[in-house]
């Protein structure tokens, strides 16, 4: 079975196997999560992300994690150039990280909340689409042991806890 936490706090120092980065189709890194990502683990992250962009919305791809602690940062384009996201945006991006994960072999998982930052959507929805999408995913067949949804915030922090507890994750 697969453990789910909440963690409030800065995903970049994360000591698991890969941090999922909220990405834009083209992988540019520019602010939000992102660009703590790059600045956290090197410009190489995102030189190695264009290379495999661009990549289709609710899409994922892995690259190195530079200087982080986590192996691997997966990207999940959660929106476009344009910043806009919605419901199935974000459904696929954290579907998309899942498969990636079992695809890398990995055992921890670690993801902000997706398109709350740069893309304006309201974290108590993305809280209640990303934990059913972890706990519908997990309910079958998976290498993850855990996943960890980190919020840089306190109330979003409060919002996925509340979320988390509402789905008996």
């Amino acid at each position: 079975m697969t453990e789910m936490d909440i963690f409030k706090g800065d995903i970049t120092g994360l000591e698991v196997d890969a941090i999922v980065n909220a990405a834009n189709n083209e992988l540019w890194m520019g602010g939000g999560v992102a660009g703590a990502i790059r600045k956290a683990g090197g410009a190489g992250i995102e030189a190695e992300a264009v290379k495999k962009g661009p990549i289709a919305i609710g899409e994922a791809v892995e690259t190195g994690a530079g200087r982080l602690k986590a192996g691997y940062v997966i990207h999940a384009a959660v929106m476009a150039m344009d910043f806009k996201t919605d419901a199935g945006k974000i459904r696929r991006a954290t579907r998309s990280s899942l498969k990636a994960a079992d695809r890398l072999g990995i055992k921890s998982l670690a993801f902000p909340a997706l398109g709350t930052g740069v893309g304006r959507f309201p974290v108590t929805e993305a809280a209640r689409i990303m934990i059913g999408e972890v706990l519908a995913y997990t309910a079958g067949k998976t290498g993850l042991e855990k996943v960890v949804l980190v919020l840089y915030s306190e109330p979003a922090y409060r919002a996925f806890a509340r979320e988390l507890k509402r789905q008996g994750g």
